[in-house]
């Protein structure tokens, strides 16, 4: 049932709602996301999320899948409740504005990112888009750092093992499926635990009209973990492994400024070693996934396989 106007307007204290253009379907056909536009209120826009799962998993999904999907749509909700007013100018996020269930369906009413100055979209990010990303990701691990999930999901990423069992059992690789657990439990198990967006593609970064800052939306993933998970998920298509690394290098700086920042102390150089230690394993488990997941792409990308290889090599 689509979203009450009315229950906008409320919301919003806006005398007229209008429902604009539609921004996008979101994955699977669980809903979509559309602007309204406001009367009489103090912003003139603002975004809707209407998740609407079907009452059963598509004959294209399973159970598992279907479970997943509606689970993560309640991590976002509290993601936005609970975590993301602790997010700065740095961290920028949408503001949550309302939100409520009813029959089964989930409404969200955002700001408008748009409105507030980021209106920019890279499907194909340059260099320094990228840069900017991971300034905020450095900026998100930062604020975290030590904070428990709690109301997320306990192991942030849209691609951790205990909840992709289909895909682990579609590796044709019987090496890469044998070091799956291992690769879990090396970076579930490292010590400096932050919260991770979980999954931090350009699609969810919006970039300012100055081209200095960006907001990141689409939290349904977000959960604790390494923050190499993020990282490396970002950098993934990101070229010659000689320039992932040094875009690595770009994240640290910014993560070391950052840290030095917390008004309690960090040991910005642990962090970092563990971390860094990490990456290949990160990298790896992302991997990993596609592996299961994306075959076809799998076996054309000789550069995923080739550092993957590596990676499981190195664990013994």
């Amino acid at each position: 049932m689509e979203p009450s106007l009315s229950w906008i307007a409320k919301a919003t204290g806006a005398k007229q709602v209008e429902r604009g253009e539609r921004i996008q379907a979101l994955w699977g056909g669980y809903g979509e996301i559309f602007r309204v536009h406001l009367t009489g209120a103090d912003d003139k826009t603002a975004i809707v999320k209407w998740v609407s799962p079907p009452a059963r998993p598509p004959r294209s999904e399973s159970a598992v899948s279907h479970a997943r999907k509606c689970r993560s749509y309640e991590a976002e909700e509290h993601f936005y409740r609970a975590f993301a007013p602790l997010c700065d100018e740095r961290s920028r996020v949408a503001r949550l504005w309302a939100s409520h269930a009813s029959r089964g369906e989930s409404f969200f009413l955002f700001e408008d990112l748009d409105a507030a100055g980021f209106p920019g979209r890279r499907r194909h990010p340059t260099p320094e888009d990228t840069d900017r990303c991971l300034a905020w990701l450095a900026a998100f691990h930062a604020r975290f750092l030590g904070v428990r999930p709690q109301g997320l999901w306990t192991t942030g990423t849209y691609w951790h093992l205990a909840t992709r069992g289909e895909e682990l059992r579609a590796i044709e690789d019987a090496e890469l499926r044998a070091a799956a657990p291992v690769l879990d439990r090396r970076l579930s198990g490292c010590r400096h635990q932050t919260i991770v967006h979980g999954d931090a593609k350009p699609e969810n970064f919006c970039f300012s009209t100055t081209e200095e800052r960006v907001a990141a939306v689409d939290f349904q993933y977000a959960g604790g973990g390494c923050g190499m998970k993020d990282v490396a998920y970002l950098l993934a298509d990101g070229g010659p492994e000689s320039v992932e690394l040094a875009r690595v290098d770009t994240y640290f700086g910014q993560l070391r400024t950052r840290l030095a920042e917390r008004p309690s102390p960090v040991d910005a150089s642990a962090v970092e070693a563990e971390w860094r230690s990490l990456y290949p394993l990160a990298r790896a488990d992302y991997f990993r996934f596609l592996a299961g997941w994306a075959k076809g792409a799998w076996a054309r990308d000789a550069y995923g396989q080739s550092v993957t290889r590596e990676a499981v090599r190195a664990l013994g």
